[in-house]
C-alpha cells in the first residue's frame, strides 16, 4: 500500500471519526430539547393564554406543544370526594344505624364527562419526554386542591413547580415563569384545601342524612350554608317581632334652616312644645365648628367589590365573581379571590400609571388634581396570597365598548375605586348650633364642604352610570347660614314632624356578605387572620346553594328564608348553625396553612363533633314532628345514587328525585317509555337502574306488533331535561309472541 492511500484512509477515518462526534452531539442536543415540562392550568382559556406566552403554538387533542413546553388544563374539579356508597353498599341507603359515617382514607371519584381530560392528564405526566410538572392552577387554596389530587392520582413522581401569579398579563405570566417556586413551598396549603373538604363532607354528609332521617325529608345541611342560614331566619325573626311605634318631633323654622327639639313619645307633649314656640324668638345660645375629614376607601378586596355590586347594580355575588374572573382570564382585572386591600410595594409605578391614565381616559377621573396618593394604598405586609383587585394596564389597550355590560360595569367600578383610593381626603366643617325657644332647646346641624377630594370621582361616576340603577345617597346635612352666640331669630314658626321605628332591614346580599365577614369574630382571639363565614372565594357560591336547594329566595334585592330554610334552622342544634363555631373553623383552617396546628388536629376536631352530633340527637323532637307535612316514610331511605351529582335519589309520590334541586334528576313513575310498553316504573326497577344502570324485564308489550318480549332496560341518561332508557336484545334472542 502506498504512502498517498495510507494518508487518504486515516483523512477518511479522520472525517468519519469526526461525523459521528457531530453525529452524537446533534443526537444529545436533542435529546436535551425533548426533556420538556408540563404546564397544568384549571381551564382551557387560561391554559391558552399561557401557552400564548411560552410559544407553546401547537395545538394537539387537549394540550398545546412547542418550545420546550407542554400546556394542558384541568375543567374545574376532576376528582371529588366519594359518596358514601364508595366505602361500602350499606351507606347507599340513608339509616341511622349507620351513622357516623367516617372514613379512615379518602375515596375520590371522577365525573364520566371529565374522564378523558383527567386520563390524559395523566399520561402526560407520564410521559418520559416530561421530566418536571407546573402547576399552573388558580393561585389560591382551590386551585392547589384541583392540581394536587390530579397529580396524586397520576402518581407522578416528577419534580413539581409552582405558578404563583396575580395577573394574566403576558409580562406577568413571563415574570411568574421566570420565578417558578419549589412546590413543597405550597404542601401546607394543599393540607388546609384537604382539610376544608374533608371537613364539608363529614359535615354535609352526616348532618344531612341524620336529620333528614329524623324528620323524614330532605334536610341539606352544611359547614358554612347552615350558619348562613341561621343569620337570614334571625334577621326575620327580629323583623316579624319588631312593634314599630310612633314619635313626634317639633321643630321651629328660623327662615332659612330648621331646628330640632327632643323626640317625644306622645303627640300632644310635642304639640304642646310648638305651641308655646309658634311666633315667639328663637335666641342662638352656642355654635360649635369642628373640620373634619373623610379619609378615601381602601381598595376592593373581593367581598367588598361584590358588596358594591349589589347595592350599586343589583348583581349577586357570583354575578360579580363571573364578571370578575372574565376581566382576569382577559387580562383587563388582576386576581379576584383576594382578601387584600392593599398593593405590595414594587407595583407604586404600575399603579401610578394607572391612576394618570384613567384621570386622563375616563370622565369621572377629570375631576382628580395633585399628585396621587400610592403611598396610602401600598403595604405589603398587609397583602396576604394576592394583591387588592385593581385593573392592569391592559385596559389602556382595550376599547372597553366592546365588553358585555356587567364586565364593563365592574371594570369601571374597580378603575374609579383605584382613583379614589389614591385621592385627597373629603374635607368639611361640621356645624351645631343649640338654640332656646320657648323654654325648650332646639338643634340645627349643617355641614360645609371644604374639599370634595375623592368623593367627586364617586359623584361623577355615579352621574356617568348607563347601565343598573344607583344606590341610595346618604342624606346629608345642608349647609347652615353663619350663626353667632346671641344671635335672634323673630318670629319662628313651629310644625310636628311625625314618624315612626322601623324594623331591621331584610339582608341583601350586601348586607349579609357584610355579616358572613364579620359573623363569629367576637369570639376570636385578637389577631386572628380569617374571621367570618367562608372565604372570599367560597360565599358566593354558599349564596347560590342556599337559593337553589330552597332555603332562600330573591324578592328584589332582599335575600327571604323560605319556610323550608325557617324549618331547618328551627330543628338543628346550635353548633351546627353557630356562626362563632364555624368562624372558628375558619380559623383554625388558616393555621393549618401556617402550620400552627396539624391538619389530623383539626379533621379530630370535626370527626368528633359528627359522633356527638348523632349521639345526642336519637329521635325526632316532638315538638318540630309538624314542621315537615310533606314527609313520606319511604323518604328515609334512599333508592340509590344519582348518576349525575352523586347525591341520594329519594321516592317521592310521583317518581324517583335527586335530593339536590339543582341537579333536576327524577325517574318519573308515569314515564312513557314504561307507560308503552305496558309496565311500572317500581322502587325496585330504579333502584336496580341506579345501581347496575340496567335491569332485565319481560313481557313488555309492543305497540307496533301488539306482542311482547324480554329486554334489558338500559338507563341512557345524556344531563337532559329528561332522562332517557334503550332496549338491549341478548344475542341469538328474539323477540317473544
Amino acid at each position: 500500500m502506498g504512502k498517498r492511500e495510507v494518508q487518504g484512509g486515516r483523512t477518511e477515518m479522520s472525517r468519519a471519526f469526526k461525523e459521528g462526534c457531530q453525529a452524537l452531539f446533534i443526537s444529545q442536543q436533542k435529546m436535551e430539547v425533548e426533556k420538556l415540562k408540563l404546564v397544568i392550568a384549571e381551564k382551557p382559556s387560561v391554559a391558552m393564554a399561557l401557552a400564548a406566552v411560552l410559544g407553546a403554538n401547537e395545538k394537539k387533542d387537549g394540550y398545546l406543544e412547542g418550545n420546550g413546553w407542554l400546556v394542558s388544563w384541568c375543567v374545574g374539579h376532576l376528582l371529588e370526594l366519594a359518596q358514601p356508597g364508595a366505602y361500602g353498599e350499606q351507606y347507599v341507603k340513608w339509616r341511622y344505624s349507620d351513622l357516623p359515617i367516617l372514613p379512615e382514607s379518602w375515596k375520590y371519584e371522577v365525573a364520566k364527562d371529565k374522564k378523558p381530560q383527567l386520563d390524559l392528564l395523566c399520561q402526560l405526566m407520564k410521559d418520559k419526554r416530561v421530566d418536571s410538572v407546573v402547576c399552573a392552577t388558580d393561585a389560591g387554596r382551590e386551585g392547589e386542591l384541583i392540581f394536587r389530587l390530579v397529580y396524586g392520582h397520576a402518581d407522578c413522581k416528577k419534580p413539581m413547580e409552582r405558578l404563583w401569579i396575580s395577573s394574566m398579563e403576558d409580562a406577568a405570566i413571563r415574570e411568574g415563569f421566570a420565578h417558578l417556586r419549589p412546590g413543597r413551598e405550597y404542601d401546607r396549603l394543599y393540607d388546609a384545601a384537604l382539610c376544608r373538604a374533608g371537613a364539608d363532607w363529614l359535615v354535609g354528609i352526616n348532618a344531612t342524612r341524620l336529620f333528614s332521617v329524623l324528620y323524614g325529608v330532605t334536610l341539606n345541611v352544611g359547614r358554612v350554608m347552615s350558619p348562613t342560614l341561621a343569620l337570614l331566619v334571625k334577621r326575620e325573626a327580629e323583623i316579624r317581632g319588631f312593634e314599630s311605634t310612633p314619635f313626634y318631633v317639633p321643630e321651629i323654622s328660623c327662615g332659612g334652616f330648621t331646628a330640632s327639639g327632643e323626640k317625644q313619645a306622645e303627640k300632644e307633649a310635642a304639640e304642646t312644645i310648638c305651641k308655646s314656640c309658634g311666633g315667639q324668638e328663637a335666641v342662638v345660645r352656642t355654635v360649635e365648628k369642628q373640620t373634619k375629614a373623610v379619609q378615601p376607601p381602601h381598595l376592593y378586596d373581593l367581598t367588598t367589590l361584590q358588596r358594591e355590586c349589589n347595592r350599586i347594580y343589583g348583581y349577586t355575588a357570583q354575578q360579580t365573581l363571573d364578571y370578575l374572573q372574565a376581566l382576569y382570564e382577559k387580562k383587563l382585572a388582576t386576581y379576584p379571590r383576594t382578601d387584600s386591600q392593599y398593593l405590595t410595594e414594587d407595583m407604586q409605578g404600575t399603579a401610578l400609571s394607572l391612576v394618570r391614565w384613567i384621570r386622563d381616559n375616563m370622565e369621572f377621573g377629570k375631576c382628580c388634581a395633585g399628585e396621587p396618593d400610592i403611598g396610602r394604598v401600598t403595604d405589603g405586609s398587609r397583602v396576604t396570597d394576592h394583591h387588592a383587585v385593581i385593573p392592569t394596564a391592559e385596559i389602556t389597550r382595550t376599547d372597553l365598548s366592546t365588553l358585555p355590560a356587567g364586565e364593563k360595569d365592574v371594570l369601571t367600578l374597580v378603575a374609579a375605586r383605584l382613583l379614589c383610593a389614591t385621592d385627597q381626603a373629603h374635607r368639611f366643617e361640621a356645624v351645631t348650633a343649640v338654640l332656646d325657644c320657648g323654654g325648650c332647646s332646639f338643634t340645627a346641624k349643617g355641614k360645609t364642604v371644604l374639599q370634595t377630594g375623592w368623593k367627586e370621582v364617586e359623584r361623577l361616576y355615579r352621574l356617568g352610570m348607563k347601565q343598573g340603577k344607583a344606590e341610595e345617597q346618604e342624606k346629608e346635612d345642608p349647609a347652615l347660614p353663619e350663626l353667632r352666640e346671641n344671635q335672634a331669630f323673630r318670629p319662628v314658626s313651629a310644625a310636628v314632624r311625625e314618624g315612626r321605628t322601623s324594623p331591621p332591614r331584610h339582608y341583601t346580599e350586601d348586607s349579609l356578605l357584610a355579616a358572613m365577614e364579620t359573623a363569629g369574630a367576637e369570639g376570636l382571639p385578637e389577631g386572628a387572620e380569617r374571621k367570618g363565614l367562608g372565604t372570599p372565594a367560597t360565599r358566593a357560591a354558599i349564596l347560590e346553594k342556599l337559593v337553589a336547594v330552597g332555603f332562600v329566595e330573591r324578592k328584589k334585592k332582599q335575600l327571604i328564608p323560605t319556610e323550608k330554610g325557617t324549618n331547618l334552622v328551627t330543628v338543628l342544634p346550635d353548633n351546627i348553625k353557630s356562626p362563632m363555631l364555624t368562624a372558628e373553623w375558619e380559623s383554625m383552617l388558616k393555621q393549618v396553612e401556617h402550620g400552627k396546628i396539624t391538619a389530623e388536629a383539626f379533621m379530630e376536631g370535626i370527626a368528633n363533633m359528627s359522633r356527638e352530633l348523632v349521639e345526642q340527637h336519637t329521635a325526632p323532637e316532638e315538638r318540630f314532628k309538624g314542621l315537615f307535612p310533606e314527609a313520606e316514610g319511604s323518604r328515609g331511605d334512599a333508592v340509590g345514587v344519582c348518576p349525575r351529582c352523586g347525591g341520594a335519589v329519594m321516592e317521592g309520590k310521583k317518581g324517583f328525585f335527586c335530593e339536590g334541586r339543582e341537579c333536576g334528576f327524577a325517574l318519573w313513575k308515569e314515564n312513557r317509555f314504561f307507560t308503552a310498553k305496558k309496565k311500572k316504573l317500581t322502587k325496585a326497577v330504579a333502584s336496580a337502574l341506579l345501581k347496575e344502570g340496567r335491569v332485565p324485564m319481560s313481557g313488555l308489550y309492543s305497540e307496533k306488533t301488539g306482542r311482547t318480549y324480554d329486554a334489558v332496560v338500559v338507563l341512557d341518561d345524556t344531563g337532559g331535561r329528561y332522562v332517557n332508557f334503550r332496549l338491549e336484545f341478548p344475542a341469538g334472542k328474539g323477540r317473544k309472541k
